[in-house]
């Protein structure tokens, strides 16, 4: 069964790489690989690795010091790390929390945890002690592996759960060093199935407590060939992916798409992220592949970025959408264009620009290999704009098993003809799709309706404007209006002037309706994964409409009577 389900992974992969640049072809003949059995650390990185004395694993930190493993020592460490695992009592299907920052044992837990059938639970090192209670009691964890300068978090939690700890020895912990003694070679306990839970993920809510998403031995280790074909990457890549452990893009980029295709991962470890540092690693450390958030390439293109003498070959960005002149100012530099995409922790990538095809600035792409995409109105029926949903049938690999505890929320999104994302796109006559908001986040005002990131994405153009946020705030006339919550840059005065700057700068740029009413400095509150809580912010702003109560740095456009047409009243 192991050669079969190889020979079938592979044979999907291989698809994809001959028409890495022929998305019409890839789209037409790409059909996920029917596996019933599979694991893609067995059966697929073992083969990979064992033997392959080609970097897998490159982590370098701001100090200037460096390790690296091959992928035939984190074949041989992982066997290790899986049967220590079960010598200390893991068995298939018992969930691990694992959190640690990026560091070597990272990749080895991840590898033996598949290798057990055991269910690994990623989990970013900001998590607070409440946090982490909760993740253990909902998710049913029986062990936590974590690095030692996190173990003070658990001092207050009780249970039965194992206490395993990386980087060294705690009093009270299993020091997971111990692993290094383990037996090199691990034989499996019995096949695993490709429905098999393979890793558990806390979704960031910005409303309520954390979705728990349930990922398959299939729907992220099988269903990450579309990421590939998107971020396209081949064998001889250093790709770079700026995430942090913890969050579905780490394992996106930083684990299953470089190696399904034998790519080298590169990790550059700093305490906070700096602009230039990381533009001088992409430099010294020849990276090839650069996958970056918005919010780090635009502290990047700050910098002169035609300082830097560059070897990359693809430039990739996800997370929230690109404003167009990030993407103009580094193709000027580079002679490169940012190609974005478009997944959920629910789903590998689904959407995106794959190489070698035409880009337009600001859009999402098109539908990836293996998923088909409708947008469906309030009403459920197909629209030019609407919510962004996966046709269910043919079920693509890539979507999530479900919400674990949740049968009634998991029959609500995969129940039915399409998975809804909770996202609003357009779509064009080509079919190139563009983001639009949040289900949620979407207002009317007078009757037109208003997208924030459209909004946003004016603002932050302003060379005053570090961050914003867009949401609707109560009006008597015209229902709501929108009303700017902007973070400025450092050394830029929070006054009427500068309120003023703003407002007639997006006004430049914004149609009529979507003139922005109020704009108020302040710091925006956010999620642990850095999401913005759009909902918090809303019931601020209606309770003090409610009260007639005006902010200390709030600013309407009725101060500023210059920004008014006489004749519009608008």
């Amino acid at each position: 069964m192991t050669y079969n389900a190889t020979a079938e992974f592979r044979s999907a992969r291989d698809l994809l790489l001959k028409h890495r640049e022929d998305y019409a072809v890839a789209y037409e003949k790409f059909k996920w690989p029917d596996l019933p059995e599979f694991n893609w650390a067995l059966d697929h990185f073992d083969p990979l690795a064992q033997g392959n004395s080609r970097k897998a694993l490159w982590i370098v930190d701001d100090s200037g010091s460096e390790v690296s493993r091959t992928f035939d020592d984190l074949c041989r460490a992982s066997n290790r790390a899986a049967n220590y695992l079960r010598d200390m009592g893991i068995r298939r299907g018992d969930r691990l929390l694992v959190m640690l920052p990026n560091r070597v044992e990272l990749w080895e837990i991840m590898l033996a945890a598949m290798k057990l059938g055991a269910v690994l639970s990623p989990a970013t090192t900001l998590l607070s002690e409440s946090d982490l209670a909760d993740r253990i009691e909902r998710g049913g964890m029986r062990a936590v592996i974590v690095d030692a300068i996190c173990c003070p978090k658990f001092d207050g939690i009780t249970g039965s759960f194992l206490r395993i700890v990386c980087g060294a020895s705690v009093r009270g912990w299993s020091d997971y060093a111990d692993s290094t003694r383990a037996p090199e070679s691990f034989a499996p306990d019995a096949p695993t199935l490709a429905t098999d839970p393979c890793m558990l993920y806390f979704t960031s809510g910005t409303t309520s407590k954390a979705k728990m998403v349930m990922h398959s031995q299939r729907s992220y280790p099988v269903g990450h060939l579309s990421t590939l074909y998107w971020l396209g990457l081949r064998e001889d890549d250093v790709h770079f992916n700026i995430s942090s452990p913890g969050w579905a893009k780490h394992a996106w980029s930083c684990f299953f798409a470089p190696w399904t295709v034998g790519a080298t991962i590169f990790i550059y470890n700093q305490g906070r992220f700096d602009a230039a540092r990381t533009l001088d690693a992409l430099v010294r450390f020849g990276i090839t592949t650069l996958c970056a958030p918005p919010t780090a390439l635009r502290s990047m293109i700050l910098e002169n970025l035609t300082k830097y003498p560059i070897k990359l070959r693809e430039i990739i960005s996800a997370g929230e959408p690109l404003n167009p002149e990030v993407i103009e100012q580094v193709n000027a530099a580079w002679g490169l264009i940012i190609r974005e995409g478009f997944g959920q922790t629910e789903s590998t990538a689904m959407l995106g620009n794959p190489p070698g095809q035409p880009v337009r600035y600001g859009s999402m792409g098109r539908p990836l290999p293996g998923y088909q995409i409708d947008l469906l109105d309030m009403d459920g029926l197909p629209a030019t704009e609407g919510e962004i949903s996966i046709r269910l049938n043919p079920r693509p690999a890539g979507v999530m098993d479900g919400y674990a505890g949740d049968e009634e929320r998991t029959r609500r999104a995969l129940g039915g003809t399409h998975y809804g994302t909770a996202d609003v796109a357009s779509v064009d006559a080509d079919g190139y799709y563009w983001y639009v908001g949040r289900t949620d986040d979407v207002f009317k005002s007078s009757d037109y309706r208003i997208s924030p990131f459209e909004l946003e994405s004016a603002l932050i153009e302003h060379q005053y404007v570090a961050e914003a946020a867009v949401v609707e705030s109560p009006d008597p006339m015209r229902m709501c209006v929108p009303k700017a919550c902007v973070v400025l840059k450092p050394g830029v005065s929070a006054s009427r002037e500068t309120a003023q700057a703003i407002l007639t700068f997006a006004k430049s740029r914004l149609a009529p309706y979507q003139k922005i009413r109020i704009l108020e400095f302040c710091e925006l509150p956010k999620t642990v994964s850095g999401k913005i809580r759009r909902t918090e912010l809303r019931k601020t702003e209606a309770a003090r409409r409610e009260a007639g109560i005006r902010g200390e740095l709030e600013f309407f456009d009725s101060d500023f009577p210059e920004l008014t047409d006489a004749r519009l009243g608008r």
